[in-house]
């Protein structure tokens, strides 16, 4: 089979960096952004059920640290098509060995990467560069019940962001921070 993706293991079980291998001529280049036989190995075992697409305009923007809780649990695939980001996924699996830890990854229009983040963690960017535009891959619809999300500026997760932030929402300044008694999410 001529495969179209290196899947790339990082420190945290189930988040896999995912190289897109382009084929080229003269007119440009062809890339594979999904396909379901190759990328169920990395993790995304289920239909995708809505793609998003996001521009943001400032750098050092941080969007995040966003998920959903259980049934509307899901798994994403990340991919920067503009402009260069530092893409964060952190494990708030109960029980997981790596609960609470992150890994961040840069992805841009020109590494050809993407970040495929399991359910049960937390997402989110931040833009290392003016006019980022966002390709989000999902295995469920956006539910309102079950958005949540933890402060991407949370001592306790001690993300390190490549930049100064620069914009934060109301939304997203406002997510609670992880306290002694946080339990995580629950699969």
């Amino acid at each position: 089979m001529n495969r179209r993706f290196q899947i790339h293991p990082t420190s945290l079980p189930g988040v896999n960096r995912i190289e897109r291998m382009s084929i080229s001529d003269h007119r440009g280049f062809l890339q594979r952004v999904f396909c379901n036989d190759e990328l169920a190995d990395a993790g995304f075992s289920k239909p995708i059920e809505q793609i998003n697409r996001t521009l943001t305009h400032q750098q050092g923007t941080v969007r995040g640290m966003h998920f959903q809780r259980p049934p509307h649990a899901e798994i994403k695939l990340v991919s920067c098509l503009r402009g260069e980001i530092f893409d964060v996924a952190v494990d708030l699996r109960q029980d997981s060995p790596t609960f609470l830890h992150w890994h961040g990854e840069v992805l841009s229009e020109a590494n050809n990467l993407a970040l495929l983040i399991p359910e049960g963690f937390a997402h989110g960017f931040q833009t290392l560069s003016a006019d980022c535009e966002i390709l989000y891959c999902h295995s469920a619809s956006y539910a309102p019940q079950a958005e949540d999300g933890v402060n991407a500026r949370d001592e306790t997760l001690a993300i390190a962001w490549p930049l100064g932030i620069t914009q934060l929402s109301d939304r997203d300044a406002s997510l609670p921070l992880i306290t002694a008694d946080y339990r995580g999410v629950g699969l």
